[in-house]
């Protein structure tokens, strides 16, 4: 590779490769790898950078389409049931072009819709047939909408909604946040005994593997085994479960009584998809990939089956573009008349500016993640408009470190929502703003991604209380409690590491703010995006929801330079005459493991005094011949070898603890007894419980390029064997690239496609509907 610095190679080459590697496997988590896909920190079901790398079919299905300027105008009543008005015949449907055809299908959508609401005898409300943590959703809006009650007092699960209200301590002056728990965390509840015990019975009479029985309870609740009963594909709701497995074990217990085109089956299967699109970021999905999809599942009429599962509650309709009804009303460019009946194809008929009306575009998305960007919209034009925007900070400012710094203080002050972008080194912009704040007597806090982010935003501020990690404080474990109204106790809220808050945790946090608190949402544009759905940063910089202040402090080093290059689409070739950056070509995989293995234990602890504690490797996937399971493996046996008694760890590994989809939390092994593993994770002992060992913890001398956003390291040896090439882009790149403090080493078999991955393979578009929410919205002060 020329593009990058040719160091000198520190060590000696490899004699002697590796035993023969195994069969490479897809990207990180591309599969759902069993229990070590779930313990990545990464969303399941999509690659390593958890971007909408696949579309909903799984082969040859169109791809998911980014929509743009999507409003919310459909809910579950604006579906149709397929009780009225059919296609025409298929020599007239054969002639119509495809818009015209696209509109046909809007406007009987929308005749079956005024028929079905004519049936009924009185309206339904909107998801009345929801269940589940969708119907507790959708209770506590409407609870809070009315004003009868606060919306966390329907949840009791720290990863869906706020933590228990607390009262503040009152006072201006900034507050100590709670202190960090000295005693083991707690275990997650899991399923009961007997639910369990139930479920196990059940999946044993369809042949289902009885190890579903515990996560089958915990997702179907008490009542799990009578849910199976009555609709055995409601398995397809337990994580890893695939319509494969779903239609063998309905089978078994309905027998004849069961077909592809079973509503229950439909209805499921449309739900899966929507799952797993979540799971690969989307917040919502075109309709027609959904059709195509479902077409692909066997199911004969897909365009039925989404209208049932509309019906029924299992998914929410939004459409943007022009209506079919207006499609229809629409004159023509000569006499001004509708010429709809007259036999003139809709595609040929033209608007004032020569173009063909054009067709509605449907999305479908689940009840909790339109709830939770309709949501998110409103609250933070709520933050915008209710900030008290002539607060002088100008002494503050004049006092920065910084241009930069100066210019984000200046903009907070008059802003109630403002967006901050940067590399590595402006991180130090928003310490100043806090810093600054807390010394005006305001309580102002900065939340991070990871344990390491705060330590390290806590010592850029110069004070151990002004940081905290944004599942420490939506959790209550971390941060300054409630106030007398259950909002946050602050004055100033700095999200750093926003690129990585998911559209739930983002409206979550959002809602815990008291009308008047000022919110900076701050991060790296280039970094891989959230590990759960949404894409909360890009949309609100993509709308200009509100002022924006861009860094202009660029990142220091051959390192530094390097990702910034890369940032921008170029491989630049970098001077580093300390060794900075050095490449390490290789010739295969096995080679790669070796060379690697090499340089954590050997090569960077001699050449820069970095222990092999201090180095991280990172590499494209989980699974593949050196992927994260081969380097843990090989590391293991090289840095601390053991029998790995404790199912499969020992005291001294280094491991990750996964407490929740997304988040991943470094720690070492300590011991274990009858309560589990012991670890110690930055400084707090944890306990994992027996049961949970397998799916929460992973060994982490090597960890996916996801899972390392948000953390830094002294040194990264980062590992590109020739099987990876597939699963590289510019965002995981740079992400990768960037997690080294002081040193980078590249371990570098794939060529040229290293640079044409920075050149040619920008961010895969997530579909969302947040920016749409936000452009529609009344922001004054918003920048244009």
């Amino acid at each position: 590779m020329t593009a990058l610095p040719r160091g000198e190679t520190p060590g000696p080459s490899a004699e002697d490769g590796p035993p023969e590697p195994d069969a490479p496997d897809t990207p990180d988590g591309a599969t759902g790898d069993g229990p070590e896909a779930a313990a990545d920190g990464s969303a399941e079901g999509d690659g390593d950078d958890g971007t909408a790398s696949e579309a909903v079919p799984e082969s040859g299905g169109p791809e998911a389409q980014a929509p743009d300027g999507l409003t919310a105008e459909g809910t579950a009543d604006k579906t149709a049931d397929g009780t009225a008005g059919e296609t025409a015949g298929a020599a007239e449907a054969a002639a119509r072009s495809e818009a015209e055809a696209e509109l046909a299908a809007q406007r009987e959508l929308r005749e079956r819709i005024e028929k079905r609401k004519a049936d009924k005898a009185g309206p339904i409300p909107a998801g009345t047939k929801l269940s589940g943590t969708a119907a507790d959703l959708l209770a506590a809006v409407r609870a809070v909408e009315s004003g009868d009650k606060a919306g966390t007092a329907f949840f009791d699960s720290p990863a869906s909604a706020p933590a228990p209200r607390r009262a503040a301590p009152a006072t201006t002056q900034p507050d100590a946040p709670r202190p960090r728990p000295s005693g083991p965390a707690p275990a997650a509840p899991g399923a009961s005994p007997g639910a369990a015990t139930s479920v196990r019975a059940l999946l044993a009479e369809g042949g289902a593997p009885e190890a579903l029985a515990r996560p089958a309870a915990e997702a179907l609740g008490e009542q799990a085994a009578e849910a199976l009963r009555e609709d055995p594909w409601r398995l397809l709701a337990v994580p890893g479960v695939g319509p494969e497995q779903a239609d063998g074990f309905a089978r078994a217990l309905l027998g004849a009584g069961c077909g592809p085109d079973d509503e229950r089956r439909t209805a499921a299967l449309v739900g899966w998809l929507l799952e797993r699109a979540a799971r690969q970021g989307h917040t919502a999905l075109d309709a027609s990939d959904v059709r195509a999809a479902l077409a692909e599942r066997a199911v004969s009429d897909p365009e039925a089956a989404v209208e049932h599962a509309v019906a029924e509650g299992v998914v929410l309709v939004f459409q943007d573009g022009l209506d079919a009804a207006e499609a229809a009303d629409e004159p023509g460019p000569e006499d001004g008349e509708d010429t709809e009946g007259d036999g003139e194809s809709l595609a040929d008929r033209q608007d004032g500016a020569g173009q063909a009306p054009e067709p509605v575009q449907v999305l479908l998305g689940l009840d909790r993640y339109a709830l939770a960007e309709e949501s998110l919209a409103d609250g933070l034009a709520r933050l915008v408009n209710a900030c008290e925007k002539t607060a002088d900070w100008s002494a503050a400012a004049a006092a920065a470190p910084s241009p930069s710094a100066a210019e984000l203080i200046r903009t907070a002050a008059t802003g109630g929502l403002v967006t901050h972008s940067g590399g590595e080194a402006a991180r130090a912009e928003p310490a100043a703003l806090i810093a600054a704040a807390r010394g005006l007597g305001l309580r102002a806090l900065g939340a991070t991604h990871s344990e390491d982010g705060r330590d390290r935003l806590a010592r850029s501020v110069g004070d151990p209380r002004s940081a905290v990690t944004v599942a420490g404080l939506l959790t209550g474990a971390e941060g300054p409690g409630r106030d007398e109204d259950g909002a946050l106790a602050l004055d100033l809220l700095v999200v750093l590491d926003a690129p990585q808050l998911d559209v739930e945790a983002a409206a979550i946090l959002v809602e815990s703010l008291a009308d008047g608190t000022r919110l900076v949402l701050s991060g790296d544009p280039g970094v891989l995006g959230s590990a759960g759905a949404g894409r909360v940063f890009a949309d609100v910089l993509a709308a200009r929801a509100c002022p924006q202040v861009v860094s202009r402090t660029p990142d220091p080093g051959p390192v530094g330079e390097l990702v910034s290059g890369i940032g921008i689409g170029e491989l630049n070739q970098v001077e580093a005459p300390g060794k900075e950056v050095v490449i390490v070509p290789v010739r295969d995989a096995g080679e790669a493991v070796h060379r690697t293995v090499q340089l954590v234990a050997d090569s960077v602890p001699r050449a820069f005094g970095i222990a092999s504690a201090e180095t991280q490797v990172i590499t494209v996937g989980h699974g593949g011949s050196a992927g994260t399971r081969t380097l843990n493996a090989a590391l293991k046996q090289r840095l601390n070898p053991g029998p790995g008694r404790f199912g499969g760890f020992d005291p001294g590994d280094r491991v990750v603890h996964v407490p929740a989809p997304g988040r991943t939390v470094p720690g070492v092994v300590l011991s274990a007894d009858a309560e589990g593993l012991r670890l110690d994770c930055a400084g707090v002992p944890v306990v994992v419980p027996q049961d949970r060992v397998e799916s929460a913890v992973r060994h982490g001398w090597a960890l996916s390029a996801h899972q390392a956003a948000g953390m830094r390291w002294p040194a990264a040896v980062v590992v590109l064997p020739g099987d990876a090439a597939q699963g590289l882009s510019r965002p995981w790149v740079y992400t990768a690239f960037s997690r080294g403090e002081r040193h980078l080493s590249v371990v570098h078999g794939v060529d040229q496609a290293l640079a044409h991955a920075v050149a040619r393979i920008p961010a895969q578009e997530r579909t969302t509907r947040l920016r749409p929410l936000l452009e529609a919205l009344p922001t004054p002060g918003a920048e244009s």
